[in-house]
């Protein structure tokens, strides 16, 4: 029981890291193409949301394959 809990909590602190790189890379992406602050923080806003929705379908997905 412990440990599921440790994996799940590393898994999840995981895909958030992963989550705000990519939301920071594309920020300062957007920010080297020109574009204003806000287009900056709403293409970041948009990558961070995209990673976390493709990290929760994949532990959807994988979730029945693994009980």
């Amino acid at each position: 029981m412990a440990v599921t809990v440790a994996v799940v909590l590393l898994t999840t602190a995981f895909v958030i890291v992963v989550a705000l790189l990519a939301a920071a890379g594309a920020g300062k992406l957007a920010r080297m193409d020109s574009a204003s602050y806000p287009t900056a923080l709403t293409r970041a806003a948009a990558t961070f949301a995209a990673v976390v929705t493709l990290g929760a379908v994949v532990a959807g997905t994988l979730t029945p394959l693994l009980t």
